[in-house]
């Protein structure tokens, strides 16, 4: 079933009439007609089965809420080096697919490009209808907020239960258990930089060991800027979701 997002808070009976995009796609792309029915995630984070009652203005009656949580029990923000291409719009989009709660980019020192602060408010407004449009697909409750941060001083003084550094060198070093030590400790929200693709220099890197932050390999091999974000968020969904999933079987199995 299609799933849409409402800035509008969600109340099981309550009429909601919607504008914009969501009435273009699901009236003139979709063909939606009176009585058919799609879900819609609101402002609380939380989705409804909705019916279709009036299509100009397009109009639904709230049905009832959809019990399903579809968010990691971390809150992951992820803070990117400023890549070349179009690796932005990826990274955004499949992070998003991945669970990440907001995603920030940053100029970095040995980035070969870079973003220019009165330039960036139209990336970033064009990044945040990917990570809406990957929300919708993959039937997320919340869309993740995606910014932009100029110098890599502000990220550091960003609060987070956890914050880490993938570092390249440490995987090269065959450091491997930082990760899962950090999420085996169920932090309510965790804080990842990443490097562009000439990676982090190595003043940096200490300057963010000195704000909190960790060195942490991403397994036994070099990853590509772009790929590193959806590996953490892999591997946080792996622990946190499908693992813990299992114990669960295996205990109410034995009991």
């Amino acid at each position: 079933m299609q799933r849409y997002f409402t800035d509008e808070s969600l109340t099981e009976g309550a009429s909601v009439t919607l504008h914009g995009a969501v009435e273009h796609h699901a009236i003139t792309v979709l063909r939606m007609q009176v009585g058919g029915q799609f879900e819609l995630a609101g402002a609380q984070g939380h989705a409804f089965v909705v019916t279709i009652t009036g299509i100009d203005p397009l109009t639904v009656r709230v049905e009832q809420r959809i019990a399903a949580n579809h968010e990691l029990p971390v809150a992951v923000t992820i803070v990117c080096g400023i890549s070349k291409g179009q690796k932005a719009e990826l990274i955004v989009q499949k992070a998003t697919e991945l669970g990440v709660t907001r995603v920030l980019f940053v100029n970095t020192q040995w980035a070969t490009a870079r973003w220019l602060p009165d330039r960036a408010a139209k990336k970033v407004a064009r990044l945040q209808q990917v990570a809406q449009s990957a929300a919708e697909q993959s039937h997320r409750d919340v869309v993740p907020t995606v910014g932009f941060v100029p110098l890599l001083d502000a990220v550091m003084r960003l609060d987070a239960d956890a914050k880490l550094v993938a570092y390249e060198e440490s995987a090269k070093q065959g450091e491997h258990a930082q990760l899962i030590q950090t999420v085996s400790a169920h932090p309510r929200s965790l804080l990842a930089v990443f490097g562009p693709e000439g990676g982090l220099a190595p003043e940096e890197v200490a300057a963010l060991n000195a704000a909190g932050f960790v060195n942490a390999g991403l397994g036994p091999r070099i990853l590509r800027t772009e790929t590193a974000p959806w590996y953490l968020l892999a591997a946080i969904s792996t622990y946190t979701e499908l693992q813990e999933d299992s114990q669960h079987l295996v205990n109410s199995e034995k009991n």
